[in-house]
């Protein structure tokens, strides 16, 4: 696996221990929350888990050329012998020991070993893919239940103040000074609101959920993410990037690896085997064998050795057919490393021309604020002494909302296509983002070295069972929003 790579959200070393081995009761900053998904994700462990089934790959195709033993045996009770045997015995036992010894097998075992070397470096890759993946998700979990709080903050605050205006343009009905349509028009305007906070709420709640299913804790008070250093300063740079580390690329090259030598592995069904062999047998007859004579052996122990070949001549073109089958799944997987790397390609440059266009859409946004803002204090004070209508208030009011509401919005897709450019670059996993000590991070190349060359048969791991926390013990989330939270330009992301 690659190491090294860009190091943010960062920690002391003594901390990011103590953070690993309690895990928060409460994710309340982003890096706790992706140490959380780290630690606990189930969808990450299942495939760490799959990452140590793959590393077996390599010993069970390595033990076909390892020398073996093995043992038989029969106890045989002779209920009628021939009348013709003078020998015949009435029982006999014969137990012994056979020793194989792989010689040559046309190269299919050295192949398939090599098949299965490639296959356990796809599967590193793809794990780092499938890290980077649940770490993308999170980040997009954090920032919408951020989003989401702030749009709630918002619509309740316009409910508040439609409601505010509602009561004063009545009062002001009441007096003659305005009409019955500027009431209505105030009153439709509460009530589109109205359910626009309602449909708000559930969004915040659909976050919260969706947050609790990744990182296996409920939202609290999350706080403002860290920005992202280390972006790319410019497309093309980040195409370089992601071309020699993207983990989704560099798995599809290891499995184009592996079809190459499975296609060796099929092309040596043509050619001979060859083994070597011992074996040795004892046998007792119980005393029954010739009775009567004296001469006769009743135990008996015998040794044997040779070798053991076979040559193919004709099998009817199956190892060719096999040939020519992974020689087309080779050019499949070739193919596939051409589609990898073109994904990969779209996958930088969308991230980027997301990243980009956010960020322009904050800058415009924050000028959109700023101008409602001021053209709203403008359009009440005019409506004060009469010369603006309440509905200028009302769109007034309305537009302040919405370029408030696309800050937030901007503000939270810029972060998230920023991580995913990360990502895509192959630069977003939790040897780059530096959250956690490096004694803590799990390494599937440790699991790999601990079982390659293991030659014991009754070698195993311990019983299986799951460590991911559930999640059935969390409350419902509701859809309440901190009284202090801020909104619009100090909405805090």
């Amino acid at each position: 696996m690659r190491r090294g790579g860009v190091a943010y959200f960062l920690v002391s070393g003594a901390s990011a221990v103590a953070l690993a081995q309690a895990a928060p009761a409460h994710a309340d900053t982003l890096q706790e929350a992706l140490t959380e998904a780290y630690l606990n994700n189930p969808s990450l462990l299942a495939a760490r888990a799959n990452q140590r089934a793959t590393d077996e790959n390599v010993q069970i195709q390595e033990a076909p050329g390892i020398p073996g033993v093995s043992a038989s045996g029969n106890y045989i009770e002779f209920i009628k012998n021939s009348p013709n045997s003078f020998t015949a015995p009435d029982r006999r036992l014969q137990v012994g020991p056979e020793l194989t010894v792989p010689v040559y097998s046309g190269g299919a075992i050295r192949n398939a070993v090599k098949a299965a070397e490639e296959r356990v470096a796809a599967g590193q890759a793809e794990l780092r893919a499938t890290e980077s993946a649940i770490f993308s998700r999170v980040v997009a979990a954090y920032m919408d239940v951020l989003r989401t709080q702030a749009l709630v903050a918002l619509s309740r605050n316009q409910v508040e103040f439609l409601a505010v205006n509602l009561q004063a343009t009545s009062d002001r009905f009441e007096i003659g000074d305005l009409t019955r349509t500027d009431v209505a028009q105030s009153q439709s305007r509460l009530a589109l609101a109205r359910g626009n906070y309602r449909n708000a709420q559930a969004n915040l709640i659909n976050a919260r959920e969706t947050y609790i299913e990744l990182v296996g804790e409920a939202p609290d008070d999350l706080q403002p993410p860290p920005p992202l250093p280390n972006l790319p300063s410019d497309v093309a740079t980040a195409v370089d990037i992601a071309l020699s580390n993207n983990p989704d690329l560099i798995a599809a090259k290891e499995r184009a690896d592996a079809a190459g030598f499975d296609s060796e592995v099929a092309g040596a069904g043509r050619l001979p085997r060859v083994s070597l062999f011992a074996g040795a047998n004892y046998t007792d007859y119980f005393n029954t064998l010739a009775s009567g004579a004296t001469n006769v052996v009743q135990e008996e122990t015998t040794a044997n050795a040779g070798v053991n070949f076979s040559i193919p001549i004709f099998q009817g073109g199956l190892p060719a057919a096999r040939q020519r089958q992974a020689q087309a799944r080779e050019t499949a997987a070739l193919e596939q490393v051409i589609a990898a790397e073109r994904n990969t390609i779209a996958q930088v440059r969308a991230a980027w021309s997301s990243w980009q266009a956010s960020l322009a859409v904050i800058e415009s946004s924050q000028v959109a604020v700023e101008a409602a803002a001021l053209s709203l204090e403008g359009v009440r004070a005019e409506n004060s002494i009469g010369s603006r209508q309440i509905l200028d208030v009302l769109n007034a009011e309305q537009e302040l909302l919405s370029a408030q509401a696309q800050l937030v919005t901007a503000r939270r897709n810029a972060y998230v296509a920023g991580f995913s450019l990360l990502a895509a670059m192959g630069r977003a996993e939790a040897r780059d983002l530096g959250f956690l000590d490096e004694g803590v991070l799990y390494d599937p190349l440790q699991n790999y070295e601990r079982v390659k060359g293991r030659v014991w048969d009754w070698g195993r791991d311990p019983e299986p069972e799951s460590s991911a926390s559930r999640t059935v013990d969390i409350a419902a989330p509701d859809a309440s929003v901190p009284s202090e939270d801020e909104t619009g330009t100090e909405s805090g992301y």
